[in-house]
């Protein structure tokens, strides 16, 4: 189902995947960037894992630096009102839908495929990671009816 664009933004969103090494940040530094100030933007995993120095770098390209990026889980988020979470994989939804038990939020469920599974020679699994980076800005700008691309 086709996202809609909205001027109503969000106060708080919170992306969400496995490990928030890679989808999640990537994610939340595009609309953290894109909303220059105007939503306050987490991201988490379901698992702590290490942030991808392919996620790392194909940030780096379009001038945002996600080299400080320090993956947390749900269970290490210090503040959970959020308005919206996004998730991006199954897990992450399954946990976002845990939240809505006791807290009034919405979430959305945006299917993503994992650029970690992608095998070839690294100009390769680079590529898989760009298109990822694309398809987010793409999806986000449409979403929250933002304007303006990241550049480097």
């Amino acid at each position: 189902m086709p996202s809609r664009p909205t001027t109503d933004l969000p106060g708080a969103v919170l992306f969400a995947c496995n490990m928030n090494a890679v989808r999640s940040p990537m994610a939340c530094a595009i609309l953290r960037h894109l909303a220059g100030g105007r939503i306050y933007v987490k991201s988490a995993g379901v698992h702590c894992g290490e942030t991808n120095p392919f996620t790392i770098a194909v940030m780096d390209e379009i001038g945002i630096d996600l080299s400080g990026h320090e993956p947390k889980t749900f269970s290490d988020l210090r503040d959970t009102s959020f308005d919206l979470i996004v998730s991006l994989t199954p897990e992450a939804h399954h946990q976002a839908m845990e939240m809505t038990r006791t807290m009034a939020l919405e979430t959305e469920y945006w299917p993503t495929h994992d650029p970690t599974l992608v095998t070839g020679n690294r100009e390769q699994r680079l590529e898989a990671f760009r298109d990822l980076r694309q398809s987010l800005l793409e999806r986000i700008k449409e979403r929250f009816g933002l304007g303006g691309s990241p550049a480097p």
